[in-house]
Order: C-alpha cells, then structure tokens, then sequence
C-alpha cells in the first residue's frame, strides 16, 4: 500500500497464495524461469517415466547389460550460497541496530 491507495497487503499476500503452480511468480520463486509449466502433476508424470524405466531395466531379460535410459529432463535448480559451501557473515545485533538507524 503506497500512501494510503490500492489492496491491502493481506489480500495480496491471499491473491499470490493462489497462484496456480504453474504460473511465473511460482517459477521464479523456485528458482527460476525453467521452472514455468512445471506444477505437481509435471513432476508426478516425470517421476512415474523414470520408475517405470528402472522398472524395465530391472525386469527386462537383456543380453549383457541393460541399456542405459536417459531420465526425464527435469529443470536445474540453482544452488543457492549456503549450499555452496559459502557461510553467512556474522552480524551482531547492535551492527543490526546501526545499520537500520542509518538514514
């Protein structure tokens, strides 16, 4: 709300918690613009190719070895800097303090 006009930020906060998930917004906050288009029953179909692959390489009466079956491309996910090794640096609640009384 910008000077007293427009939605309350609780309807806004309602209205993006109904996003479907397949939208942009849900994209982009799992981790990107590949992730577009893929909701639940996306990854539940990806998932269901690649047990029923393994289940055919397991069961299947191959000569020698069984062929290798790419899995279903999936969207990467971006690391995020925690993962990578990489810890945050320590704050002090009065450097906290400072840096919000700063103008």
């Amino acid at each position: 709300m910008i000077a007293g006009r427009g939605p309350s930020p609780a309807l806004v906060l309602l209205l993006v918690q109904r996003l479907p998930d397949t939208s942009l917004t849900v994209a982009l906050a799992s981790g990107g613009r590949q992730h577009m288009g893929w909701g639940q029953d996306r990854h539940l179909a990806a998932d269901l190719y690649d047990a029923i692959n393994a289940n055919t390489r397991a069961t299947g009466q191959w000569k020698g070895k069984p062929p290798a079956i790419p899995p279903f491309p999936r969207p990467e996910a971006k690391p995020k800097k925690a993962q990578a090794g990489q810890r945050p640096a320590r704050v002090s609640v009065a450097d906290l303090y400072q840096h919000f009384q700063r103008r």
